[in-house]
């Protein structure tokens, strides 16, 4: 009897890529999977068929022979179609296998950080720092005190007492995994025996009681940086917790949290301050000092005339920028303060002045309000007409 098409096989057409090969083997897998179908000579078949044109088909080289030639490129033992799939095979087959079925028959390959040998990469910690907007202009060096699992000192992280070592394990033979039948299958499994680390410790060692490791207060060193924003993360790498029976360190991220400023805003690599000037030094003009962030002041000229809302540029005098030795800029934020708590005296020269009509060619003495009234005016004519 003929062989069906690999590509009727699993439903697919022949221009299909590799993520609907999958898909369309996992459907037709799940299907027909033996231990979905007990006693099930049929669906057996099938699986078998779908399973030999999938790996015919994932593989470029074996699909361009396909393709080309047909079953009749691997009849006569060439490759594994035509006189017998190989499940006992790896790669991508063993690969979906465990993907799809490892929850379903108990077992699975081992994920993650753990090695065959059950050394595993230490924890990664976090610490959280708040630093001041001067620091975070200037850079600083600190310490830290953080407290983590480090390698015991007396058994080296072996676990094992001194003056004897791990012994590998019987169950696993040191692979930390064991193989077992599940019906059409061989799969593997952690092993119950020493948990996956390939190793017993027969004697564990009194400091870290067989752990490895113990919980340990230690200082480190960080340095910040010049130009860090609110939200910055340093790494240090290996300064996490330390791995078990010879994993690797993880590492210390520190996030770092700019505290506001009592007088500047940052934004970006600018700064803001807020001032507020007295009305005669706004209408008169003159000069105000402001602070700066590297802790000096600088001198601001106000020309007569000046407005709320008007701004200052001080170019230069912002924050530092990371990694870089330019600077941003400093920004004057103008606010005129009506004055309060009046002399009468005081109060009368305000009169005075509000009564004294401009001289002839002069403008007005408060454009922006008369100006907001003329158009008001107009918008009430309008109105009315």
């Amino acid at each position: 009897m003929a062989k069906q098409d690999y590509y009727e096989t699993l439903g697919v057409n022949r221009s299909a890529d590799e993520k609907t090969l999958k898909s369309a083997y996992r459907k037709l897998a799940m299907q027909y999977h033996p231990d979905r179908n007990p006693d099930d000579s049929a669906a057996e078949a099938k699986f078998k068929e779908v399973s030999e044109a999938y790996d015919i088909l994932k593989d470029e080289e074996k699909r361009a022979a396909y393709d080309q030639f047909g079953h009749a490129a691997f009849e006569g033992g060439g490759a594994s179609g035509g006189g017998g799939f190989d499940f006992g095979s790896g790669g991508g087959f063993a690969d979906i296998f465990d993907e799809m079925f490892g929850d379903f028959v108990g077992g699975g390959r081992q994920t993650g950080n753990r090695g065959r040998t059950g050394a595993t990469r230490g924890s990664d910690l976090r610490y959280n720092m708040q630093i001041s907007l001067e620091d975070a202009f200037e850079g600083r060096e600190t310490q830290i005190r953080v407290q983590t699992a480090v390698t015991c000192d007396d058994c080296g992280g072996s676990g094992a007492a001194k003056g004897s070592l791990p012994t590998t394990c019987h169950t696993c033979q040191g692979r930390g995994k064991v193989r077992a039948q599940q019906g059409f299958f061989t799969v593997e499994r952690t092993c119950p025996t020493c948990n996956g680390t390939g190793r017993i410790i027969e004697d564990p060692c009194k400091s870290c009681s067989g752990a490895g490791r113990v919980q340990k207060e230690k200082t480190l060193k960080v340095t910040i940086p010049a130009g860090v924003e609110d939200g910055t993360r340093i790494r240090l790498s290996g300064e996490g917790e330390a791995g078990v029976q010879g994993g690797g360190a993880g590492d210390l991220y520190i996030f770092i949290a700019v505290a506001p400023h009592r007088l500047l805003k940052r934004e970006g690599a600018d700064l803001h301050v807020r001032v507020p000037i007295p009305m005669a030094t706004a209408a008169l003009g003159g000069s105000i000092e402001v602070p700066t962030i590297e802790g000096k002041r600088a001198k601001v000229t106000i020309p007569k005339g000046a407005q709320s809302g008007h701004q200052f540029r001080l170019r230069g005098k912002g924050m530092s920028v990371l990694r870089s030795q330019g600077r941003g800029d400093m920004y004057i934020d103008v606010i005129v303060e009506t004055p309060v708590n009046l002399s009468k005296r005081q109060e009368e020269l305000l009169r005075e002045f509000h009564g004294e009509k401009p001289l002839k060619g002069q403008s007005t003495t408060s454009p922006e309000s008369e100006g907001f009234f003329s158009r008001v005016k107009d918008l009430w004519d309008d109105l009315t007409d």
